[in-house]
């Protein structure tokens, strides 16, 4: 028997083409002037110390071209991760945790030191820090997690579930990295109470982790936290030795006033251990002053601004709690840099993002700019 010809053609729903809109150009601008002013400010707090070095080749252009090289490299991951639809990363989330969950675990027997630390694994020649990669694992599968089990987070089992996920790579970077457990940790929870129905949940969680943060800093091997936390309400109680860098951060602050000494005049690099480093900010407010510190803060809550922004407008909770997460790591990691240079917190090491010294953190910072930026070609509510 032959098709009736009277029988109307079936027809098929085509799923219709989005066009992506512009990238947030705010967001792209102020990252690449941080990074910038990064690469110039590195130079300034380093060339006295690279130049009268051995270990350096008496070379003061020694960091500037090691971080002008990771400098390139970020700028490349974050164009190609900026044009590669955030939706594909969920397909590897879970991959990324479990992989940053076994690179953690490895620190220590396979870690190398420094500082006291094992806080690197090296490959060959190169080296990374496990801590900066677990940052964007846990903000992609966790923000996974959260939406697979969304109305389980409604019922208190099921939101200790989703603490646990998030618990596990913070226990294992706090053996040898307490300020990064911290920040991982902040980061998370900010995810989870986006995410959760039911505030109070996260008071019965405080009140759980309590406990783990003392033993974190009472126990007699991770005792030297609570010497840190001792030298921050009075630093001149050991100003040659735990409480040196405090105090020779706060006179470069006091030193520089208005507008500063004048880029490349700071005196206190010559004090300070590792200026170009954790403490950078302390050499910008010296040179810059109180104006140029100001601008640098102001650059930072515009790009924070920007980046709640575009979790607000994403199309979907993936794409909202992924802004989230790395919205979080750079406005927690740039307070509790500032915070520690001016003695507001404990001293702890956390690097000001894309600013300071130090090409891992640098690299997967871009790559975080890079999905956030890609996330912002999507808003929702449109055809």
């Amino acid at each position: 028997m032959g098709r009736n010809p009277g029988r109307p053609k079936k027809k098929t729903a085509k799923r219709k083409y989005i066009k992506p809109l512009g990238y947030d150009f705010t967001v792209m601008f102020i990252v690449l002037t941080l990074v910038l002013f990064g690469v110039v400010m590195i130079f300034s707090s380093s060339y006295y110390y690279t130049m009268t070095t051995e270990r350096f080749n008496n070379d003061m252009f020694y960091f500037l071209k090691r971080q002008s090289v990771w400098a390139v490299l970020g700028i490349c991951a974050m164009l190609f991760c900026m044009n590669v639809p955030y939706t594909f990363w969920k397909r590897f989330a879970r991959l990324a945790y479990w992989l940053s969950n076994i690179f953690l675990a490895m620190l220590p027997f396979f870690g190398t030191e420094a500082g006291g630390q094992k806080r690197w694994l090296g490959i060959g020649s190169l080296s990374f820090q496990p801590s900066e990669f677990t940052k964007i694992a846990v903000i992609l599968y966790l923000s996974v997690y959260v939406i697979d089990h969304r109305k389980e987070l409604a019922n208190i089992k099921g939101f200790a579930k989703a603490c646990c996920v998030l618990l596990l790579p913070v226990a294992l970077i706090a053996v040898s990295n307490f300020s990064s457990a911290l920040l991982v940790g902040l980061m998370g929870a900010t995810i989870l109470f986006i995410a959760s129905p039911r505030v109070w949940y996260f008071g019965a969680a405080i009140a759980g982790a309590l406990p783990l943060c003392a033993i974190a800093v009472l126990l007699p091997q991770f005792r030297y936290r609570l010497g840190r936390i001792q030298t921050w309400l009075d630093p001149w109680s050991d100003p040659t030795g735990a409480g040196f860098q405090t105090i020779q951060s706060l006179y470069a602050l006091a030193s520089g006033g208005l507008f500063g000494l004048g880029l490349g005049q700071s005196r206190q690099k010559t004090f300070i251990p590792e200026a170009y480093n954790d403490i950078i900010f302390a050499i910008i407010c010296e040179e810059l002053g109180l104006v140029g510190a100001a601008l640098v803060i102001l650059l930072f809550a515009v790009l924070i601004w920007r980046g709640i922004k575009i979790a607000i407008n994403a199309k979907d909770s993936f794409g909202m709690l992924v802004a989230t997460g790395i919205t979080a790591v750079i406005a927690f990691q740039s307070i509790i840099n500032i915070g520690v240079v001016t003695n507001t917190i404990p001293n702890t090491g956390q690097p000001l993002p894309f600013v300071s010294y130090g090409g891992t953190s640098l690299v997967f910072l871009m790559i975080m700019v890079g999905i956030l930026l890609n996330i912002s070609r999507y808003p929702k509510d449109r055809e």
